[in-house]
């Protein structure tokens, strides 16, 4: 059964506190939005107690400011991520939807900065402007605080183009040159805004379960952390230890160093193998290196290796149903190059050919979507009556859960997103599994790749992670759509997972 949406909101308001500013966003881009010139600073908050006394809209704030950050040049664009009270009054507000505004921002061709924007009341100079930059903040305004009033608990953004900056300050010769320059990019700016504002409105979201990290992905992570205690930096690691950007780059920040191949690693230093296995040529160089081999072959790629090199002592062919440009079958194709042949769609499966038919087995990628590698391999089967099957299912319990809970989330939704970097084939797979049954599914790596126009006139969304991805990326997708509106979340749940897997006894002491 659906659920039912959350309450509504009131019609949106975009706030300029002056009349330039007010005109420079009157447009085609914003036709029909109510555009509200509040006035400049403290009058800002007679403003917005006018405009809550409705209850919660959304509210964006637009308009110039003064630059903080020495990087900041006149006419760059700042989308706040958190807006500041000057006075220390109250407390800062955070605004999660931040990044994917930036993101329309910068689609339009603009430079944009995302990062706090800090309100005062009365124009900074001098001594304050550098005392107010130290605090991290990018820009100073002075109605951005007041005007998060205005939402009365629902959507809120800032966008602030930069017209003064520390080395061109407000009163100078050159400020009304600069001043047209901001005017002109908060006129190009107006679409992003109005993307924005189309975006906000209530929503369920329900997550699939289970999602994010699983048992090889975990156990992965954990070695290269405990390689690292226990070693000391750098310990190397060959290609992603998973497949991706945001567990590689907390584990560069510990000082793991991330290679190619072995033959970039010091001789006699640590290396960790990542979960998607290698080929015997890779263990042969680490060894003619003198490395110290770590190895974090997920065990059930491991399974997979260990079919296909019975299969080739048998002296039988065999089809490695999978991708050929994916690191997992780069190392089981590995194990026995001249016997593996690598079929990756069912084309491939038609027409593939072996010396002898009747000695013949196949093997799967353990990231595949389990209905496209099935049809691929009963197409296998047919042509092969005695081909030899896997003795246990290659596609891995996680990836096989993952896609049967996108399943059930994509029955009762109008989109679905999945959180995973772009060469992840598990995640890849999802959105793939979600998009087959007929509803809109992206993948992004983060919020920060989170197309706005994809939620206009949404209000139920599917939400789920590859297993190599961690599940704050999903928390965070979460808190930008409460950002745009009032939010119920769901759990569809298909199972739970309770798997385990030991570590290897290099490090597992």
């Amino acid at each position: 059964m659906t659920a039912p949406l959350p309450h509504t909101l009131g019609p949106p308001v975009v706030c300029a506190p002056l009349a330039v500013e007010r005109r420079a966003l009157d447009g085609d881009a914003l036709a029909g939005v109510r555009l509200v010139r509040t006035g400049m600073g403290r009058r800002a908050a007679g403003t917005a107690r006018a405009l809550a006394v409705d209850g919660p809209r959304p509210v964006l704030v637009a308009g110039v400011a003064g630059a903080l950050a020495p990087h900041l040049e006149p006419g760059d664009v700042v989308v706040a991520d958190e807006v500041r009270d000057g006075t220390g009054a109250r407390g800062p507000v955070a605004v999660p939807t931040a990044r994917p505004l930036a993101a329309a921002l910068r689609a339009l061709g603009l430079r944009v900065h995302v990062g706090p924007v800090v309100s005062t009341p009365q124009v900074v100079d001098g001594d304050q402007r550098i005392a107010l930059a130290t605090t991290g903040a990018l820009v100073v305004d002075m109605e951005s605080a007041d005007l998060a009033a205005a939402a009365a608990g629902g959507p809120f953004a800032v966008v602030r183009v930069v017209v003064d900056t520390p080395g061109a300050p407000l009163l100078r010769p050159g400020t009304p040159v600069r001043g047209l320059t901001a005017l002109r990019t908060l006129r190009r700016a107006a679409p992003a805004l109005r993307t924005w504002l189309d975006a906000t409105g209530p929503r369920t979201v329900r997550l699939a379960e289970p999602r994010s990290f699983c048992a090889g992905v975990e156990r992965a992570i954990e070695i290269v952390d405990r390689a690292l205690d226990r070693y000391g930096a750098p310990v190397y690691v060959r290609r992603q230890i998973v497949h991706n950007a945001h567990v590689v780059r907390r584990l560069t920040d510990r000082g793991a160093v991330f290679v190619q191949e072995v033959d970039e690693v010091p001789p006699g230093a640590h290396v960790v193998l990542a979960a998607h296995g290698v080929s015997p040529a890779v263990r042969a160089d680490a060894d003619a290196r003198g490395l110290s081999v770590v190895d974090a072959t997920c065990p059930l790629v491991a399974k997979v290796h260990t079919e296909v090199r019975r299969h080739a002592r048998r002296g039988e062919s065999v089809l490695l149903i999978g991708h050929s440009d994916h690191e997992e079958v780069e190392g089981t194709v590995g194990e026995a190059p001249a016997r593996v042949t690598v079929v990756e769609d069912e084309e491939s499966a038609r027409t593939v050919e072996v010396p002898d038919p009747t000695r013949v087995a196949y093997a799967m990628q353990t990231t595949l979507a389990v209905d496209e590698a099935e049809r691929i391999a009963a197409i296998l089967r047919e042509r092969f009556p005695s081909i030899a099957a896997p003795r246990q299912d290659d596609i891995c319990y996680a990836t096989t859960n993952r896609q049967r809970a996108i399943r059930a989330v994509s029955a009762d939704v109008d989109l679905v997103i999945v959180v995973g970097s772009p060469n992840s084939s598990n995640s890849r797979r999802l959105a793939e599994v979600a998009a087959r049954q007929g509803v809109p599914a992206h993948l992004v790596d983060d919020v920060s790749e989170l197309d706005l126009s994809w939620l206009a006139g949404v209000g139920r969304v599917g939400l789920s992670a590859g297993a190599s991805a961690p599940d704050d990326l999903v928390d965070e997708v979460v808190s930008c759509l409460s950002g745009l509106g009032p939010v119920t979340v769901t759990a569809t749940s298909t199972g739970s997972e309770h798997v385990r897997f030991t570590l290897p006894k290099e490090v597992s002491h």
